[in-house]
């Protein structure tokens, strides 16, 4: 009944399976591994299968642990909305009210959600294989890889499945899954690099003793999101939990928002009690203080006390006991950004068209620019504010740490730029596809693939081009290519002892973060412009239509 006769998971398997987008996203990642394996694969290597080849063991490496990221940050999107979909196509009651018992939509749900992730990771079996003729890796080693990978992706699923149970808003439950989930995936990856050269020894780990484990938490966590749909407490509201603001207050773990006071009014203001002003922008004070926080605060405690848990031994680390790491610290910020920006940005406009308000909105007597500054600023807003809790450290380092930084203020007030100027164009990237998206999970899947491939594509090729020894001509062109990545263009700061990528780079430091500057400005004025354009001719045909 789990598996063979449950109709959740096959209806399911039939609108995810047969989707075209799912055929195409097969051909994406399999070109893309392909042309991954061909770039790294050694052209001078000599085909020995008594040898112990290291070449091959770094590709085999390289190559599954890219699998490994690249999979983990797929889970939560088809995972994440599986429940919460429901609630948003106003389905979920009719789903609970249905004959099935909760573990029946748990398996089918958690089941279906995966099925597609793991063809894919399955499918990549025949690539890898290719690399086992050189010698040095084994077929065991590769399935015991491909095991824990899978196992992983289960575990990932279910912890997106119970946030999407516990969550009303599938970007809530993306949000919460992507920040509990990616300490896991930099420990794994820690995992597999750390005991690379003990071959027996992370074979055995990644074979006898993670998978057991992972599958254990992933019962666990289904049990309570089966148990949370048989006694649901959001029933009677059309999957809307009812939140009571003081009786939210009393049951708060951890840290209390007090809409109230500085600091957390500026992130989450208290709903409006007055008249607004004449001059004041209504769709900013209708988003800020309705929109964005009308089910409460739990999303916001969430993912203030989780980053800040993982921000604390970032700190001290990289800003008080090797300050010449002070990028890494800048690095999370920025992967933080990403994560948070979308969510109060993506659906900013495609809200509108699941109501059916676009049309209302735009035959309003509010301008297009009133309409994009107030939906631009109320998001970033937001996702900037929680951004700013993890950079006061840095205010608080150049206090105590005078002596390490008091040289290197010019680089400080450079990290925050290039903090602030990533914010927004996040934010106004999140924007302008939730104008030319329908759905708002489409549109924040969008936005998490545009800002990987800029952010992330640029370090993963220069780290294939470190790994397999590529000629310095090419190494210096993927360095020039990261100048698109701020996660790059922070280790380019430089500092009295600075963590250099490349000493043999033709451009200079200072050079590469002007670039930088330079190409998200120009980019942010002409997106901004584009969405001005997209919103005025809808505007102005809306009005033609009077």
């Amino acid at each position: 009944m789990l598996l063979r006769e449950n109709p959740v998971l096959q209806r399911e398997l039939l609108t995810n399976l047969r989707a075209n987008r799912s055929f195409v996203l097969m051909l994406v990642y399999q070109l893309a591994l392909s042309i991954v394996l061909l770039v790294a694969y050694p052209s001078g290597q000599r085909i020995d299968l008594t040898s112990d080849s290291s070449a091959a063991r770094q590709l085999v490496d390289f190559f599954f642990l890219g699998q490994y990221i690249l999979a983990s940050l797929m889970a939560p999107t088809f995972a994440a909305g599986a429940i919460t979909g429901e609630k948003e196509r106003k389905t979920y009651e009719m789903l609970l009210a249905s004959p099935l018992r909760p573990w029946v939509i748990v398996i089918g749900k958690l089941v279906a959600s995966l099925t597609h992730l793991v063809v894919l990771i399955v499918s990549s079996l025949p690539i890898i294989m290719l690399a086992l003729p050189l010698g040095g890796v084994s077929v065991y080693e590769v399935l015991a890889a491909y095991l824990w990978l899978v196992i992983s992706i289960i575990l990932f699923g279910a912890i997106s499945l119970a946030c999407s149970a516990r969550f009303r808003r599938t970007s809530a439950s993306l949000v919460v899954s992507y920040l509990i989930i990616l300490p896991l995936v930099i420990l794994g990856a820690l995992f597999w690099r750390g005991l690379e050269s003990s071959g027996n020894l992370r074979l055995q780990v990644a074979t006898f003793f993670l998978p057991p484990l992972y599958l254990a938490v992933s019962v666990l966590l289904s049990a309570w999101t089966a148990r949370r749909l048989l006694y649901p407490p959001d029933v009677g509201s059309e999957g809307n939990e009812v939140v009571d603001l003081e009786e939210e207050t009393r049951n708060a773990i951890g840290m209390i928002i007090q809409r109230d006071q500085f600091p957390d009014r500026l992130f989450a203001p208290p709903r409006r009690t007055a008249l607004m002003h004449d001059d004041a922008n209504p769709v900013y004070d209708k988003e800020i203080h309705a929109e964005l926080f009308s089910q409460g605060t739990l999303m916001l405690r969430l993912v203030i006390q989780i980053s800040m848990i993982l921000a604390i031994p970032l700190m001290a680390v990289c800003l008080f006991i090797w300050p010449q790491y002070v990028a890494w610290y800048i690095s999370y910020v920025l992967v933080f950004n990403i994560l948070v920006a979308p969510v109060f940005s993506a659906g900013a406009l495609t809200s509108e068209r699941e109501r059916q308000t676009l049309e209302l909105l735009l035959t309003t007597t509010l301008t297009p620019w009133q309409i994009i500054w107030g939906k631009l600023l109320a998001g970033f807003r937001v996702s900037y504010v929680l951004t700013m809790f993890l950079m006061w450290p840095m205010v608080l380092a150049v206090i105590l740490a005078i002596h390490l930084y008091g040289s290197n203020w010019l680089a400080v007030i450079v990290y925050f730029l290039l903090v602030l100027v990533a914010a927004v164009f996040n934010s106004l990237s999140a924007l302008l596809i939730s104008a030319l998206c329908r759905k708002t999970s489409v549109a924040m899947i969008l936005t998490y693939a545009l800002l990987i491939v800029l952010y992330f594509l640029p370090v993963a090729a220069w780290y294939l081009g470190s790994s397999v020894s590529l000629t310095p001509q090419l190494l210096n062109a993927l360095q020039q290519i990261g100048v698109v990545s701020p996660l790059m263009t922070a280790f380019s700061v430089p500092l009295d002892s600075n963590i250099m990528l490349d000493s043999s780079d033709h451009f200079t430091s200072w050079q590469r973060v002007v670039t930088y500057f330079g190409i998200y400005l120009l980019a942010i004025a002409v997106m901004f412009s584009f969405l001005a354009t997209l919103i005025g001719n809808r505007w102005r045909m809306v009005g033609s239509q009077r």
